[in-house]
């Protein structure tokens, strides 16, 4: 049996519907941050991932006692920056920063642990930081390009967006797309690729999809859509539905409750969705902060939560798992 049947047979065997359980040392209560002040610095909120993971920062901060210095940027590296700036300035016992650009970010959060300032970060990986907490996202994009590659049989044209290389989450599960892919050979992936944005990403989403729909008009010219999240993946999937394409797939990450709800839609294209557990990522954050506080510099350089890979067969249990129904 070929790597690729191997690959493909084996699927339902790590496609399932897996566990949320955390680990003992993430379920235990944190100690107490009763008098500390804990700068946040988010690249933005306006996605259902942000904002949860966000919100999971601030409620336990909150809960644990202490003081939430709490900054949204709106997707702007300079706003960002500047309100870096603004927290080294104030001095907070500890800083957690939430995605954004790597290459941007990096010389700001050097200067973040120069002033003496312990660092710890949300999906974004950098030297600097103590501990960064984040899904296990080398499994997330394995899995979720095992699902695609499955569903389309091992062979096929597909559409890629890889508009967010730059964020080190996004890079991981593409890097994980292409090396599953060197397993199936008769999976293509049509150049150029699709370029996502922000803002009006699942705009922009629709009007490209759209306009590849049309360039490739066959049935069977394009076999799936993937994203490194799922605000592009809605509009690859309202424009799909648009044309009548339905034979087109989509995939992306995050598991957005729009996005876990059409996948449980068995007339959607969308096909699968990794979903991830934003607010207790922000809340083991702020936990692991809270020990290191307290005493415990003997902390992993990262804390993996688990998450949920979404398929038309589980969607329904994977929406009660995630608190979602």
């Amino acid at each position: 049996m070929s790597f690729r049947k191997r690959l493909l047979a084996g699927l339902a065997l790590t496609l399932g519907l897996g566990s949320l359980a955390v680990s003992a040392a993430q379920a235990q209560d944190a100690p107490s941050l009763k008098g500390k002040r804990i700068g946040i610095t988010v690249a933005g909120t306006e996605h259902y991932w942000d904002l949860k993971a966000y919100q999971g920062q601030i409620d336990e901060v909150k809960r644990l006692g202490g003081i939430p210095i709490a900054l949204d940027a709106g997707r702007n590296d300079s706003r960002q920056i500047a309100q870096i700036q603004t927290l080294i300035a104030q001095k907070p016992d500890a800083i957690v920063e939430q995605l954004g650009s790597a290459p941007v970010l990096q010389p700001w959060l050097k200067k973040i642990r120069a002033a003496g300032i312990p660092l710890f970060t949300v999906d974004t990986i950098s030297p600097y930081s103590i501990n960064d907490t984040t899904s296990d996202n080398y499994s997330i994009g394995e899995k979720l390009a095992l699902q695609l590659a499955s569903d389309i049989k091992g062979r096929g044209n597909i559409l890629v967006f890889n508009g967010f290389y730059s964020v080190p989450v996004c890079a991981i599960r593409y890097d994980e797309l292409k090396l599953v892919l060197r397993a199936f050979p008769d999976i293509h992936i049509i150049q150029p690729e699709l370029r996502d944005v922000i803002p009006n990403t699942v705009q922009n989403a629709y009007s490209q999809v759209t306009d590849m729909l049309q360039k490739y008009p066959n049935k069977g010219d394009i076999a799936a859509i993937w994203s490194a999240w799922d605000v592009p993946q809605v509009g690859a999937t309202q424009a799909v539905l648009a044309a009548h394409r339905t034979e087109v797939r989509t995939y992306g990450v995050d598991g957005s409750p729009d996005v876990v709800k059409m996948v449980a839609d068995p007339a959607s294209p969308a096909s699968a969705v990794a979903a991830q557990q934003p607010y207790l990522i922000g809340k083991t954050a702020i936990d692991t902060v809270a020990r290191y506080l307290a005493g415990d510099h003997d902390l992993p350089p990262y804390t993996f939560l688990p998450a949920i890979l979404v398929n038309k067969q589980n969607a329904a249990d994977a929406a009660k798992a995630l608190g979602q129904s």
